[in-house]
């Protein structure tokens, strides 16, 4: 069955390459990107975050988890009190909605 698979697969590149729809691609002659971090994860979901985030249309969770970073990281900066307390309060919130949108991604995706 892969055997099948693989020609079919080989016959749908020869096609694509005869129509040019793989030239000119974007990073075309540049190193791939770094993506040892997708060595643990299921390698269809990671292509099809991939595919999500050429087409613009990542689920909420992605952009809440860059600001979640990003406050955890002005987090460890701040030296007042007052301030680590609000700083706080919000990467208690950015935890909670990323945690939401995840798992609403996840049962969606079941």
């Amino acid at each position: 069955m892969l055997g099948s698979l693989g020609k079919i697969i080989e016959r749908q590149i020869k096609k694509a390459q005869a129509e040019g729809q793989l030239q000119g691609l974007e990073g075309e002659g540049k190193p791939l990107p770094d993506r040892s971090s997708e060595a643990q994860s299921d390698p269809a979901l990671a292509a099809g975050h991939r595919i999500m985030a050429q087409a613009g249309v990542l689920p909420e969770e992605f952009e809440i988890r860059k600001k979640l970073d990003a406050a955890r990281k002005d987090y460890a900066l701040l030296t007042d009190p007052d301030a680590r307390k609000a700083a706080m309060a919000r990467i208690a919130d950015l935890e909670m909605r990323y945690n939401m949108a995840r798992d609403a991604r996840r049962a969606f995706m079941r």
